[in-house]
């Protein structure tokens, strides 16, 4: 194909080339690049290879992709675009030869010397190519499988020009997995993220909605039952009499007191070397149980009552630490009662101390029979919103469960519980997915009439095929659809059927209809799932994503199901795969701001803790309103509206109660200082002796004037009339100005008493961060936006990450409670009654005033670590709130202002940071 009838490419298509160009032309022989599932990846990649092909840069061009449908789609758009590319599976380069592990010394062999036979033939072909583009598609694969072989296998090649192509976005890798891409490519060479993709108009816009569900009563029981004796654990744990050294004794000790052979442990050392207990100690904290480590701050996700992890951290390093070593009958009947608990939250003790195990309540949440009802209410939800148009995907982790039950599980769970089988079943049976079809890999099933109508949509395209078809009942509704077919003949023609409306509900695993399979007309997708590697979630909520030309109103609602249960220690597991599923991916949330991980569910979700049983069904009514909205997702993502590509961190503040905050928006207008109020705006001094008597005069001839000629007295007599009018009338004038001062001095001591607002403390906090040179960003840039239920949002703008998150941590600080900060600040205050007319006359006058008290402000860490940074926050924040010089809690008198305020909370805020994208 000409290139001038080619396509034209995409925004980000054209932007990912124009930044390989320069790469390459700077020198770089290896890129990675980052676009979402639909955005075009192969475009970039065939293009890449024209390119360079052409300009005799390379003499070969090969790719790499994870399956053969993908390798298909690259042999496709190649032979479309005539683009000469050779393309192979990574598993026709990665098959190892299991006798070649080590070599005749018993050593372990690199990957590549462990390659087949006809592995290392193809990177032998490789080798000999000469000038070669290497182009790895869905790379990320090779991070999670294959990555020390990546990195051996570019070193067989050191000439070669490598171009990674991946869906998945960076803040989704894990450490090591950024570290790998770091080692082997440098630096992201391009990267468009999935808002930028919508907002372009190139996928759909979407919105990321969870269906909340509890065991079924059946299975609470058994929830229940297992819930018990970890209860007792916990209860057993806080007598005084458990144990030699009690359990919270034990912590006080080891996490509070901190004494290590007579040398204090700071907590940053200590937190840093045990993030896990440390965390637990807090959440313990957080429950009344346990004082507060000096120096410790407790963050959003310490905010909650520790959890079955939580305790089993804080119980191993009892065990550890203490029951394992002594021989205390005492504490040989602790460890008994560990022992026996641990199982019910999947652990068990050993001699070495607590160690995981298997968790059958994990496998209950997972494949819980209330999730297969909750698809079918999630179908009839989309058949309601779309009618006929109606796509909906329904992805499950297998066709049919294989493994055994757990003899413990054995009449709680139904052997096929969430398996693809059992979720047909019940579509089937419900009239919102009469129609439902099941792929896999090896079966395609559905209703009677839905398969006889698969078979004539066959036979319009393959008669010969539909010929061999034939309906055979199965168990109940299901029945199967048999033939001369495998699955790479009957995937396209279910597929074509689904797009066509034979179907509108179609049932799949993971497997065959994730990466590498497209139908754009998908509307809806219900992920039953329960893996969470980056690749399994990309590809997942991918599918859904693609624009349909035949809608192009198309909006598409990715779907959760979860289930949780306060009931039990272990409840939250679902929920926590459901985390990392959002785990660094941006969604639109209900008030239209674009943000990562469960927040773009709904604002009211927690990264750390799953709504109570009690709360779910007004969460699910919550989703049930926006999937039913779809007009107002799509104009939450504003399609074609300018964007920054950008990612950033937001504060969400909401008042715990009223009248902790206030609502100013410039800098404080009225300052209290110690004996005086300071007014920030210009205001009438005492007026002067001359003016009182002109104002008196004044008067005075006014009321002159209302006496009758004919009642004129002598003159004398008219003078001292006169003088004793004018007399009147400096009263009068005086008495007029002290009002008029009374009222201003009302004013005054009104906005004194008025508490900061978040806008004065966020303004004085980035401006202290600029002028220490910590963000390129002041006052100026802070954004604050305010939802309907009183949240406020706060950001700043035109910064890149890492200085967005250096300015939500410090405001996050700023409006916390104080507990060990290195400086604070302090604040007088006057408190807003009725005062006598003497007391505001002085307000208004600028004469003494006694402040009713003073209230201390921490200065947040990272302006907390010099004198100089604190003193620059102190200025910022007398501008904006009005305060004193900043007092450093290593002196006395800092020492006793903190143990005196520690624990206050001035503003009584709860707060939570985001990560947004702009």
């Amino acid at each position: 194909m000409e290139s001038a009838q080619r396509p034209p490419l995409r925004t980000h298509q054209a932007q990912a080339l124009a930044a390989l160009d320069a790469a390459w032309a700077g020198g770089r022989t290896r890129a990675w690049t980052v676009l979402p599932p639909g955005a075009g990846k192969t475009r970039v990649g065939l293009e890449t290879a024209e390119r360079l092909l052409a300009a005799g840069e390379v003499a070969r061009a090969v790719v790499l992709g994870p399956n053969t449908a993908i390798v298909g789609q690259w042999e496709a758009q190649a032979a479309e675009l005539a683009i000469p590319v050779t393309a192979w599976t990574y598993q026709s380069v990665a098959v190892f030869d299991p006798d070649a592990e080590v070599d005749e010394d018993g050593d372990e062999r690199s990957p590549v010397a462990r390659l087949h036979e006809n592995g290392r033939a193809r990177v032998e072909e490789l080798r000999a190519a000469g000038p070669l583009l290497l182009v790895l598609d869905e790379c990320h694969h090779l991070l999670e499988v294959w990555g020390r072989l990546l990195a051996d296998l570019l070193e067989e090649l050191p000439q070669a020009r490598v171009l990674g192509l991946t869906a998945t976005p960076p803040a989704a890798l894990s450490g090591d997995q950024a570290a790998l891409v770091q080692t082997l490519f440098g630096a992201t060479v391009f990267e468009a993220t999935i808002p930028a993709v919508v907002r372009e108009g190139d996928l759909a816009p979407f919105a990321e909605l969870v269906w909340l569900v509890t065991p079924t009563p059946h299975e609470r029981a058994w929830v229940d039952s297992s819930a018990v004796r970890f209860a007792e654990l916990v209860t057993a744990l806080t007598d005084p009499a458990f144990g030699s050294v009690p359990f919270l004794t034990w912590l006080d000790r080891r996490l509070v007191t901190r004494d290590a052979g007579g040398a204090e442990v700071s907590w940053a050392t200590l937190a840093a070397a045990e993030p896990v207990l440390t965390d637990a100690a807090l959440r313990l904290h957080h429950a009344g149980l346990l004082a507060l480590p000096p120096g410790a701050r407790p963050t959003e996700e310490h905010r909650r009552d520790p959890g079955a992890d939580d305790w089993v951290a804080l119980v191993g390093d009892w065990v550890t630490g203490h029951l394992l070593r002594s021989r205390d009958p005492a504490d040989q009947e602790a460890l008994e009662g560990v022992r026996r608990a641990l199982p019910a939250v999947g652990h068990v003790l050993t001699r070495a101390g607590v160690r995981r195990g298997r968790s059958p309540i994990d496998r209950v949440l997972a494949r819980s029979e209330a999730k297969t009802a909750a698809t079918v209410e999630i179908a009839r939800v989309e058949q309601l919103a779309l009618g006929e148009d109606r796509r909906l995907l329904v992805l499950c982790d297998h066709e049919r469960a294989t493994a055994t039950l757990p003899v413990d599980l054995v009449g709680v769970l139904a052997e096929q519980a969430g398996s693809a089988h059992a979720v047909l079943a019940a579509l089937l049976e419900d009239p919102a997915g009469a129609d439902a079809v099941l792929v896999t890999g090896s079966t395609v099933a559905g209703s009677a009439a839905t398969l006889g109508r698969l078979v004539d949509h066959v036979a319009a395209s393959d008669p010969g095929l539909a010929g061999s078809l034939r309906v055979r009942p199965g168990t109940g509704p299901v029945h199967r659809l048999e033939g001369a077919w495998t699955s790479r003949r009957w995937v396209p023609h279910v597929t074509r059927f689904f797009e066509t409306g034979g179907t509108t509900v179609l049932v799949g695993t993971r497997g065959l209809l994730g990466e590498g399979w497209d139908a754009r007309s998908v509307s809806g997708l219900v992920d039953l799932t329960s893996v969470t590697t980056t690749t399994a979630v990309v590809q997942t909520r991918g599918r859904a994503l693609r624009t349909d030309p035949a809608r192009p109103d198309k909006v598409a609602i990715n779907w959760s199901v979860v289930c949780v249960s306060d009931r039990h220690p272990r409840g939250d597991r679902d929920w926590q795969r459901l985390v990392r599923k959002h785990a660094g991916f941006f969604g639109v949330d209900e008030t239209g701001e674009v943000v990562d991980g469960v927040g773009h569910i709904d604002p009211a979700f927690s990264p750390y803790a799953p709504p109570a049983d009690a709360e779910l069904a007004a969460a699910n009514a919550r989703m049930v309103l926006r999937a039913e909205d779809r007009a107002a997702v799509r104009e939450r993502w504003r399609v074609g509206e300018p964007y920054a590509d950008r990612a950033g961190r937001t504060v969400r503040v909401r008042p715990r109660r009223a009248g902790t905050l206030g609502q100013g928006s410039g800098p404080a207008p009225v300052v209290v200082r110690p004996d005086v109020l300071e007014a920030r705006t210009p205001l009438q001094r005492r007026t002067p002796a001359r003016e009182v008597v002109a104002a008196g005069a004044v008067g005075g001839g006014a009321m002159a004037v209302g006496f009758p000629a004919a009642d004129l007295v002598p003159t004398a007599l008219g003078v001292t009339a006169g003088v004793l009018l004018l007399g009147v009338a400096v009263v009068v004038g005086l008495l007029v100005r002290r009002r008029t001062l009374a009222t201003r001095g009302a004013r005054l001591l009104e906005q004194a008493a008025a508490p900061p607002s978040v806008g004065q403390v966020a303004a004085a906090v980035a401006d202290a961060l600029h002028a220490c040179g910590l963000v390129g960003a002041d006052s100026s840039a802070v954004g604050i936006d305010v939802d309907p239920g009183g949240e406020y949002r706060c950001r700043l703008d035109g910064v890149g990450e890492e200085e967005s998150a250096v300015f939500a941590t410090a405001l996050d600080e700023a409006l916390a409670p104080v507990l060990a900060p290195r400086y604070v600040l302090p604040r007088h205050v006057v408190i807003a009654r009725e005062r006598p007319t003497a007391e505001r006359v002085r307000a208004a006058l600028g004469r003494p005033l006694q402040p009713d008290g003073e209230v201390w402000h921490p200065v947040p860490t990272v302006l907390g670590v010099r004198a100089e940074r604190a003193t620059a926050y102190a200025a910022a924040f007398d501008r904006w709130v009005g305060g004193g010089a900043p007092l450093w809690t290593g002196s006395a008198e800092g020492a006793g202002v903190l143990a005196a305020q520690r624990g206050s909370d001035p503003f009584d805020v709860a707060t939570v940071m985001r990560r947004h994208w702009t």
